[in-house]
């Protein structure tokens, strides 16, 4: 079971039950596995999990930019603005991708081309999507970066990425993204290379934009102190799939899926007495050899019986807003939500 999809006017992003395959020399792999969620007007999304558990193939498959052949969109709907991204061809893809929604990539470096300017770069995505020219997209380049405060930007847009810091880089980068006024933001760990008063400055930016604009953000991390920070809602993704998802306030006041226990213990606080961090045993799982039932299983703390690990747990809606997989462990620890879930 799933969560429903929303009649909200105000929902502008509606992912539902979308898998993405890989097909590698083990054969298919699985790195989205059915996975649903929404996303709101003025919303953050958090999305939050160890490297390997999905999140940024997640994201690249709401773009439509999965690796092909290797990789393929399986099954499921991807609804923006009423729209399914999945049902459109290519041509029409390339127009929503950019305008519609856009993506701010982890390393900035890396997302902008050494050999074309700051300028040409932002100017880029405006051209295509709003076909200015001239003085005209200029003007629009210039005023993309006032928005994310790049000072003296009429100098700025004539230098090249390596003339900039790694935060000015990454401003660069949100600039792009948001220069052709997009309804949805996804931002794949935009914070990982900066030091933390950037980032901290950073998140302050990619608050008031989203305040101002209106912006639908989805925040790829694997930092819940960020989430803390930036988010009003949380999906906790493991082993290709939602493990647990609700607003903020009720994920770190009452995580009930042990993933989320851990990944929230791991944050280190100001008022901790010094003894060391929790620490989750093993690590995720392969894809391709991904155990049987439960993922988590092999690295709960809960006492699973063969039999126990062997059942795959469902998502279900424990309380409204409140989803998560209930294994038959932990389930027996929270007896009053035993009626909510039917192994067979």
């Amino acid at each position: 079971m799933h969560p429903p999809p929303s009649s909200q006017s105000d929902v502008v992003l509606d992912v539902r039950n979308m898998t993405t395959e890989f097909t590698t020399k083990w054969g298919r792999v699985r790195a989205v596995d059915d996975v649903s969620y929404q996303v709101r007007r003025g919303e953050t999304l958090g999305v939050v999990g160890e490297s390997g558990s999905g999140k940024s193939v997640t994201a690249l498959s709401i773009m439509r930019l999965v690796p092909s052949p290797a990789g393929r969109i399986v099954g499921g709907e991807v609804f923006l603005n009423g729209r399914d991204l999945l049902k459109l061809s290519d041509k029409e893809m390339s127009k929503v991708r950019g305008g519609e929604i856009s993506m701010i990539l982890q390393d900035p470096m890396q997302a902008l081309n050494p050999v074309f300017t700051v300028g040409q770069q932002v100017g880029e995505t405006i051209r295509i999507h709003e076909g200015l020219r001239g003085r005209p997209l200029a003007d629009k380049v210039i005023e993309a970066l006032k928005k994310v405060r790049i000072p003296a930007p009429e100098r700025r847009v004539k230098d090249y990425p390596h003339q900039l810091s790694g935060g000015m880089r990454q401003r660069v980068v949100g600039a792009i993204g948001i220069s052709s006024s997009p309804s949805v933001v996804i931002a794949d760990e935009p914070t990982t290379s900066l030091d933390v008063t950037i980032q901290a400055a950073y998140l302050r930016l990619l608050r008031q934009l989203q305040d101002e604009y209106g912006l639908a953000i989805v925040f790829i991390t694997h930092d819940f102190g960020v989430v803390a920070k930036m988010c009003h809602r949380v999906a906790v993704m493991y082993a290709g799939r939602i493990v647990e998802m609700a607003d903020v306030r009720t994920i770190f006041n009452n995580p009930l899926h042990e993933y989320t226990k851990a990944l929230i213990g791991s944050v280190p606080r100001m008022d901790a007495d010094g003894d060391r961090l929790p620490q989750l045993d093993g690590q995720p799982p392969l894809l391709h050899d991904l155990p049987a039932g439960d993922a988590f299983a092999p690295r709960s703390k809960l006492e699973f019986s063969p039999e126990d690990a062997g059942v795959r747990p469902e998502l279900v809606e424990v309380e409204e807003g409140h989803w998560v997989q209930l294994s038959r462990p932990s389930v027996a620890a929270f007896d009053h939500y035993s009626h909510m879930v039917s192994y067979g």
